[in-house]
């Protein structure tokens, strides 16, 4: 019988280790590893040849996509479409733009009437936020042979980074698990910044509220929530707080023990930012580019320093972000979460928040720098 299995790792916990050393105890079967972004197929590949030396060839790393277009696509896209799919196209937005309403609101192609228009640019590429729909009409319309051939394939299917998958994604997730290849999800719902896409259809599980659609029983698998808890990565104080931001999943746990001169989390003034800077050199975080830094530091946006690591950073919060630290209880967007979680969990060390505080102001878990 298939085995189908979801890790939730906390950030810093390995989780691309784990993931690859499970690959690699598989030695006569083959094995599919897939993931959203370029940059962590690029990861998982860099980690097995760390571990191994070399990617054994019954382990493939593909991204999502390249994964639907080469194996949902383009062997089955006849079923349904005619013409010849000549590559994908990444789209940040909803696709299949049609045009706007006197009052200025958007007009899709629609998937009835309009098919190659909704699915396709006119270089006939299809659209990266409809593929895995496209490969769902595929499966049905061949009567399940897209995921038959799928599964004589690949005996073991593990998909990283599992929170990053939504819409129709999550339909194709279903039909794995009925089939006969052994499913591996590992994730942090905590860490939902991106999306493959922006559809309607299971919006409801989007990034960090996919935990939601894993405790289906009838899905048929089987959930761990407490094998990779210990955070490797960041020292206590700063997993404490990053604790704070979702109180619905079992809290983390240091595995970070070293000490500096300088360890946990403090306030900064804006007048002491550059005095800041200079002392620990910290990577400053930011929500956008349209934040203010000193361009004479390192600087990233939150969603782009996902999955990696710095001894030092500095976050500039929003405002939202500010009330939530001077009170956990106040409103914070599920997305905003999210970003502030990755932001806080990139330090080993320390973590500087910019915040022009008062004197009185004693914020728990959180130390005034000057």
């Amino acid at each position: 019988m298939n085995q189908n299995k979801l890790i939730v790792a906390a950030a810093g916990a390995g989780k691309t280790t784990f993931l690859v050393n499970e690959a690699l105890k598989i030695k006569d079967e083959r094995v599919l590893i897939t993931t959203y972004t370029q940059a962590n197929e690029a990861e998982i590949r860099k980690k097995i040849i760390e571990v191994n030396q070399c990617i054994p060839p019954n382990i493939i790393v593909q991204t999502w996509f390249s994964f639907l277009l080469q194996h949902g696509v383009r062997p089955f896209q006849g079923g349904i479409f005619e013409k010849q799919i000549t590559g994908l196209i990444l789209v940040n937005s909803q696709s299949g733009l049609k045009g706007y309403t006197k009052f200025k609101q958007p007009i899709y192609f629609g998937e009835e009437k309009e098919f190659e228009r909704h699915y396709f640019s006119k270089e006939i590429k299809i659209y990266s936020d409809k593929i895995s729909k496209f490969v769902f009409r595929c499966n049905v319309k061949s009567g399940g042979a897209v995921i038959e051939r799928l599964c004589n394939i690949y005996s073991h299917i593990f998909i990283d980074e599992v929170q990053d998958l939504a819409g129709y994604d999550l339909e194709l997730l279903k039909l794995f698990f009925k089939a006969n290849s052994n499913t591996l999800l590992v994730g942090d719902p905590r860490q939902g910044t991106y999306s493959t896409n922006s559809s309607a259809k299971n919006k409801k599980f989007k990034k960090a509220a996919i935990i939601n659609f894993f405790e289906d029983d009838a899905l048929g698998i089987e959930s761990d929530t407490t094998s990779l808890t210990t955070n490797y990565r960041c020292n206590e104080a700063i997993c404490n707080l990053s604790n704070k931001l979702f109180t619905d999943l079992p809290p983390t746990t240091s595995g970070n023990t070293d000490t500096t001169t300088h360890d946990g989390v403090f306030l900064v003034r804006p007048v002491d930012v550059n005095e800041y800077l200079k002392t620990y050199s910290p990577v400053q975080l930011r929500e956008n580019i349209k934040t203010e830094v000193n361009q004479n530091y390192r600087v990233m946006n939150f969603g782009e320093s996902k999955g990696l690591s710095f001894d030092r950073v500095l976050i500039y919060p929003t405002n939202p972000i500010l009330k939530w630290f001077a009170d956990n209880n106040s409103e914070l967007a599920v997305t905003s979460r999210s970003k502030l979680y990755v932001a806080l969990t990139r330090a080993r060390y320390s973590v500087g928040i910019i915040c022009d505080y008062p004197d009185t102001i004693n914020i728990d878990g959180i130390s005034k720098w000057k």
